[in-house]
């Protein structure tokens, strides 16, 4: 099956809407949640759970059955019971994914009954859009896809997500959670629910003091202080980090601490190039506003701090590091290392990177 062209800010976006509608009970017959990112998916199963029907309705005519331990047929049956006392019945089908025959669940989609919510929670991948299921799905209910973030995506994501909740957050404290916590949104959900819980009264914006604090990643020693002090030649202060991180290697995989540098010198040479053509070749260098888009930057600030940055560097050594961080990747996954440990290749690498 082809891969989606969905894009993550357009899931997003699909995501607030379906949420907003179940607020406001707006309720379609057939819910369809389906893709890899499993945040959204039990945001919105557990959206639909708490809101159809009262705690006491609940009881009567809500249920909740697993793809493993159940078939279609069985759901459809489920699905044409009417509700006891009540104006709905909901029937969940969680890990759809192993629900056997799925396809047959379209005996029920092509006529659904008004007074029962099937609510299906399709994980790690989509169902496949030829078949008669998924289309009778998006015709008479909503088909939810969930796409993972890519790296880039999750900083204005989490931005976004703590403001939601009435909070700014700065750049080196969303820079510390993403380092700290990748891509995983259910992982970065909990630890900003539980941040948030933890934050004095009053609080109006998230630091990098309050991340230490509550989340227990150290301010100073995090990559996000490392590729400061790398692209800003700060020797002895990069080098006092990497001993950190060679200290507690569970704490700072290399593979990150790589992506990160790889991530910020990219970055350096994408403005230099853009400089070099503005000098040379007479094209306007881009404002600000163009550079953050250019550059998939989330604020203003991190883009001016990457224009100051790069003036330090010219495009022949940038282009040499690449090269360096290329290499290292490759030994980071294990590829000709010699037996050296992760500490040992970070002190190498940034060596090599200062000379």
């Amino acid at each position: 099956m082809a891969k989606t062209a969905l894009k993550f800010k357009e899931s997003v976006a699909e995501f607030d809407r379906l949420r907003n509608d179940i607020a406001a009970r707006r309720f379609a017959p057939i819910y369809l949640l389906m893709g890899e990112e499993g945040y959204f998916i039990d945001a919105l199963c557990d959206a639909l759970a708490s809101t159809v029907l009262s705690p006491a309705e609940q009881s009567f005519n809500q249920i909740t059955v697993y793809g493993k331990d159940t078939d279609a047929g069985q759901v459809v049956n489920l699905c044409r019971q009417m509700p006891m006392m009540g104006a709905y019945e909901v029937i969940i089908v969680k890990e759809a994914q192993q629900l056997r025959n799925i396809e047959k669940l379209a005996h029920y989609t092509s006529r659904p009954q008004p007074s029962t919510i099937l609510v299906v929670c399709h994980k790690e991948r989509s169902v496949d859009r030829r078949s008669a299921f998924y289309k009778q799905c998006a015709s008479a209910g909503e088909v939810f896809e969930s796409v993972r973030p890519r790296d880039y995506e999750i900083g204005p994501w989490l931005t976004g997500f703590i403001a939601a909740r009435g909070l700014k957050i700065d750049a080196k404290a969303v820079q510390m959670l993403t380092d700290y916590l990748g891509c995983d949104i259910s992982k970065i959900s909990n630890e900003v629910d539980k941040l948030l819980l933890a934050l004095p009264a009053g609080t109006t914006s998230v630091t990098d003091a309050h991340i230490e604090r509550y989340v227990g990643i150290s301010k100073e020693y995090n990559n996000f202080e490392l590729c400061n002090a790398v692209a800003s030649r700060q020797v002895e202060r990069a080098m006092r980090i990497a001993d950190h991180f060679a200290r507690n290697p569970k704490d700072n995989p290399l593979i990150v601490t790589i992506t990160a540098l790889f991530n910020q010198f990219r970055d350096i040479f994408i403005v230099n190039y853009l400089r070099w053509m503005a000098t040379h070749r007479g094209q306007p260098f881009p404002d600000d506003m163009s550079l953050m888009r250019t550059l998939k930057k989330s604020n203003l600030y991190a883009v001016k701090e990457v224009k100051q940055l790069s003036t330090m560097w010219n495009n022949r050594h940038v282009f040499n590091i690449l090269g360096l961080l290329r290499e290292y990747d490759a030994k980071s996954k294990g590829i000709g290392t010699g037996g050296a440990a992760d500490g040992e290749l970070l002190r190498e690498l940034l060596l090599k990177i200062f000379s």
